[in-house]
């Protein structure tokens, strides 16, 4: 196999990684805004449910949960399974929205109280006052946080291999065995992917950051 060949292949895989961060980002960052009113609902049980959720997604490996995701519902329910692609995108985005969530969180419950005081004067209901107050500020004081979890997914895409989803790092694995491969090169050209793939995303959300700068 050429040099040129293998990156070309792993730039085909490289589209497969590019599209589970996407679809994750995607799913995730609103679940997560989701979860986090569960966990401030009055209602009791909600709230402890959600806090159960949180504490499992954080507590156990985005490994297992892909095999739970894509194994269980066959293995405990006789259920067909979903697709490796579609299980993939479930468990990464449950697991991605208890860690924003928390980020919401914190972020939120940094705004001081005389903001929604103040909102309330100017008689905005309290639907206003989250979305067009609070939320502006909570997304520039969490946006390191996120950058931090958005360049982490990044780098977790590879976890997708444990249930045979060919994106870029399981192409890279079968590449560097086959015979006559550049070996570990193969592994190496990985590795520039992730890179200046995690590059531009700190970049873009660096950039984002400087533009929210007017909140301080």
């Amino acid at each position: 196999m050429t040099f040129q060949t293998m990156v070309g292949q792993l730039a085909g895989g490289f589209l497969t990684t590019l599209a589970i961060f996407v679809l994750t980002l995607l799913g995730s960052l609103p679940l997560g805004l989701a979860v986090y009113f569960g966990r401030r609902s009055r209602l009791a049980p909600l709230r402890g449910l959600v806090k159960v959720y949180i504490s499992v997604m954080r507590g156990t490996p985005l490994m297992l949960q892909l095999m739970v995701v894509y194994y269980a519902p066959n293995l405990m329910f006789g259920m067909r399974p979903l697709s490796r692609f579609a299980a993939t995108i479930v468990a990464f985005v449950v697991n991605y929205a208890a860690y924003f969530a928390e980020i919401y969180r914190g972020g939120i419950e940094s705004i001081p109280v005389g903001q929604y005081e103040a909102a309330e004067v100017l008689g905005y209901t309290k639907g206003q006052t989250f979305f067009h107050v609070i939320l502006p500020q909570m997304v520039k004081r969490v946006l390191p946080s996120v950058t931090n979890e958005v360049i982490t997914l990044v780098k977790d895409t590879s976890l997708a291999s444990v249930i045979a989803v060919v994106e870029m790092f399981t192409l890279a694995s079968r590449i560097a065995v086959a015979p006559h491969s550049p070996g570990m090169v193969t592994f190496a050209v990985a590795a520039v992917f992730y890179y200046v793939f995690n590059y531009v995303v700190a970049f873009a959300m660096e950039r984002a950051e400087k533009a929210l700068s007017y909140y301080q």
